[in-house]
């Protein structure tokens, strides 16, 4: 169990590995001892002193209650110890005892990596730090110990810290041509803290480049008023300088163009004139700032991790208005395209699912919803929905040759096959012969777009743009996953900020027409829920997902809507894991999110598209393809300044020398890779995946699995955990967890999972398990293990299923 432990509020601690679940720490003196520990920052804190800092007057037997307020603790924060075996996080030392947590465990500690880091960076790379650091903040810093000696200089120095990080979030605003967002936190900071001059000068310029100049004044005459008649002291130069500049509206005081110029001069204007005409209740400005938050998604860690709590927030806000349709359109509008199949945030993800189905069911049950004849809304993913076909079921379709709608592969036996765009050959065969045709006039983005549409797909509409179709001219929406990039181009189904919908000039889905056009809104909505759903269930093993897929997919071709079918179709790609061996069928999707994309300008799902397409011809061991789709989707986000894509570049070009045979520059690639997890904001990606790489590594080399206690393994330890026990040489309690391993998720590390848990069995004699494995890994015979993820490998699934006897 992975602990953590809040001192910014409250002290509280809680388990990081059950989704932040509340640990109980008893009594107000067994928080004392915990706090007192943290406060040493892992020095050791002698009894004595402890019982000092607990008791003014120690009763007797003091000694003794401080050893059992730790024995609880222990048991508390570390409930599977063994009896007797040494404690790892409180521990015993000389004469007293020591909180050994990690640099990243304590909220105050991360909160002060943050701030020295912003302090580091331009205001672009500062902002997103410092917003995460001061959203740590619960209260008070130790809000129980206020009074305790030993708390206030450790409370002082944080509270003075914070103050600094929320001055210098102000500063970083103001650089950054955001000046009116700057105004709300300033006015809040100095109504407690009305000493510090320098927040007085930020909030008078904050007003006065929003336009605002007699308010701008005012402060400073406040300012001035408190200082003097309540300190006796005159403001400082740079407030009395200010105030002149601001009265000679001197240049100096408009926004900086040293970064942004014109373009940061204009979103300051724009912002501040938002903000005083859109009135703030208004029902427009929770879809404006869903826009918003898609676009923040793609900037880094930071932003994605605040897009991810504020979405939550955005939605409920919409349910309390009653209107389903908004509800609708503020869910649909964060099409955030995702590349990896494990998600960031569980409970989150099944938030805005049952939003989603609960809306879905409004629609469906609401005035002017058409009868189209397509399956009707199914109730939340709580089991196989009525009607849908089970996983034994969707497995013999499989076998019987039938593919799921418009995702058929083409057959590369038939003698007189010509290439689709679609085609997936095994390894060794040429991309060129499966595109068709370089794409022209892009050879800067060097992808290869396929010319025709595969068999057993509709028409996508593919030739010049029709109408709803959006500009390719207009940005892109860009890609989580998981991995996340650009801002997708607003097209018939998506809401564009301002909350009308409109995309191509005159292709509104969401205005007022026909009942024709009425029913075309309805469809386009509901589809877009749909997507959501399917992209947020995934991993599952529920049908939920892949029934909301394919309906997506068939409302988005029936409406040849192309931005909707690439959000629809990455709903397909992430449904598409039901077996093992289906990296074909995936390079399929991608392979007409390329084509679609670079018609129509979605130079996020342009992206998104490339990484599938990395995934899925790594699988098939194409390397060559798959460094030239690694390397299109690099330069798309350079473009596009989307810098999440080479997390998931280099992790490919770790897991090709893998792949390759260079295991000893492998790990070394592996290992720099995992640095730049650190501040991605995606821990769904993040925990346990390298340790699970290096085990991957080693396994492929017959070498036995690492053993440092220290690894974390993260939702990886089921899996992890036989061949750990074996290289301990605990054979016993090996057999035993691999008798406990569950079935892998469904998602891109399915294969590898199945591989590890036969190596395990194969090692122990476990037949029965090794059929199993055997099984399951049998349609993907021609791939790589694992290389579909395209992050790490575990060799030629051949081979494993050799050694299980297949």
């Amino acid at each position: 169990m992975r602990v953590g432990f809040g001192v910014l509020g409250p002290v509280v601690a809680w388990d990081t590995d059950a989704d932040g679940r509340a640990i109980a720490l008893k009594g107000p003196r067994h928080r004392a001892v915990l706090a007192r520990l943290i406060v040493a920052r892992r020095r050791v804190v002698p009894v004595s002193r402890l019982v000092e800092d607990l008791w003014t007057a120690p009763p007797p037997g003091a000694v003794g209650a401080v050893r059992t307020f730790v024995a609880a603790l222990r048991r508390a924060l570390e409930p599977d110890r063994p009896p007797r075996a040494p404690a790892r996080l409180l521990v015993t030392e000389g004469p007293g005892y020591a909180l050994r947590a990690d640099a990243d465990a304590v909220d105050a500690w991360r909160f002060e990596q943050d701030v020295a880091a912003a302090a580091t960076l331009p205001p672009d790379g500062a902002l997103p730090r410092l917003e995460e650091a001061l959203g740590r903040w619960r209260g008070p810093a130790y809000a129980e110990f206020a009074d305790e000696g030993w708390a206030r200089g450790e409370r002082s120095r944080l509270a003075e810290l914070r103050l600094h990080a929320v001055e210098r979030q102000a500063e970083a605003r103001l650089a950054l041509g955001r000046a009116a967002e700057a105004v709300p936190d300033l006015e809040a900071h100095l109504a407690e803290h009305p000493w510090r001059e320098g927040a007085w000068r930020a909030l008078a310029l904050a007003l006065y480049r929003t336009g605002r100049q007699g308010d701008a004044l005012a402060v400073l005459r406040r300012a001035r008023t408190l200082l003097v008649e309540q300190l006796g002291l005159d403001p400082g130069p740079e407030l009395r300088r200010l105030e002149s500049d601001i009265l000679a509206q001197a240049p100096h005081l408009a926004p900086a163009t040293a970064r942004g110029g014109g373009a940061a001069q204009v979103w300051a204007d724009a912002a501040a004139a938002y903000d005083r005409t859109v009135a703030s209740g208004a029902r427009t400005r929770l879809e404006s700032t869903v826009g918003l938050l898609r676009d923040l998604s793609m900037t880094g860690g930071g932003g994605l991790l605040t897009a991810r709590r504020q979405r939550v927030a955005a939605v409920a806000a919409a349910e309390e208005l009653g209107d389903p349709e908004l509800t609708a359109r503020v869910i649909g509008a964060y099409d955030v395209p995702a590349i990896w199949t494990r998600l960031d945030d569980p409970e989150q993800a099944a938030t805005i699912v049952a939003a989603a189905e609960r809306t879905l069911a409004a629609l469906a049950a609401g005035p002017g919803a058409p009868d189209d004849g397509l399956p009707g809304v199914e109730p939340p993913d709580h089991g196989e929905p009525s009607g849908q076909e089970t996983d034994q079921e969707s497995a013999d379709h499989e076998a019987s040759g039938h593919e799921a709608p418009h995702h058929r592969e083409p057959d590369h036996t038939a003698p007189d096959h010509k290439p689709t765009g679609h085609g997936t050959p095994g390894p060794g065969t040429s991309e060129r012969v499966v595109t068709g045709h370089e794409a022209p006039g892009r050879g800067a983005t060097a992808y290869e777009a396929p010319g025709r549409v595969a068999r057993g797909h509709a028409d996508t509409g593919h030739g010049a743009p029709r109408r709803g179709a959006s500009s390719p001219g207009v940005g892109g929406r860009e890609v989580t996953g998981r991995w996340v990039s650009g801002r997708e181009a607003v097209g018939r189904g998506s809401s564009a900020p301002g909350g009308d919908g409109r995309g191509a000039p005159g292709h509104s889905t969401f205005g007022r027409g026909t009942a024709g056009e009425a029913a075309t809104r309805h469809d386009a909505i509901r589809a877009r829920l749909l997507a959501t759903v399917a992209v947020e269930s995934r991993g599952g093993h529920s049908g939920r997902g892949r029934q909301a897929a394919r309906q997506a997919e068939e409302i988005a071709r029936r409406l040849d809507d192309p931005a909707l079918l690439a959000f629809a179709l990455n709903g397909v790609f992430m449904q598409s894991f039901d077996r093992a061996g289906l990296a074909p069928r995936r390079d399929a999707t991608g392979a007409e999110l390329i084509a679609l994309s670079a018609r129509h300008g979605l130079v996020a799902f342009e992206m998104l598209g490339h990484l599938i397409r990395l995934q899925a011809r790594s699988a098939l061991a194409d390397f060559a393809s798959a460094d030239r789709h690694a390397a299109a989707a690099e330069r798309l986000g350079e473009r596009h300044e989307r810098p999440l894509v080479r997390v998931f570049t280099e992790w490919y070009r770790a897991l090709r020398l893998a792949a390759t045979g260079r295991a000893d520059e492998a790990e070394a690639a592996y290992r720099d890779a995992a640095t730049r997890l650190d501040d991605a904001g995606m821990p769904g990606l993040e925990r346990g995946l390298l340790p699970l790489a290096l085990l991957c590594l080693r396994v492929g080399r017959g070498r036995p699995a690492p053993t440092d206690p220290e690894l974390d393994w993260g939702p990886y330890a089921p899996w992890a955990r036989p061949l750990v026990l074996l290289a301990r040489d605990r054979r016993a309690e090996a057999a035993a967890a691999l008798r406990t391993v569950p079935e892998p998720p469904r998602d891109l590390l399915l294969e590898a999972l199945w591989c590890l848990t036969g190596r395990a069995a194969i090692a122990l004699g476990d037949r029965e398990t090794m059929a199993r494995a055997r099984t399951a890994l049998a349609p993907a015979a021609a791939e790589l293990a694992g290389a579909g993820s395209g992050l790490l490998t575990l060799g030629p699934v051949s081979r494993h299923l050799a050694d299980l006897g297949g």
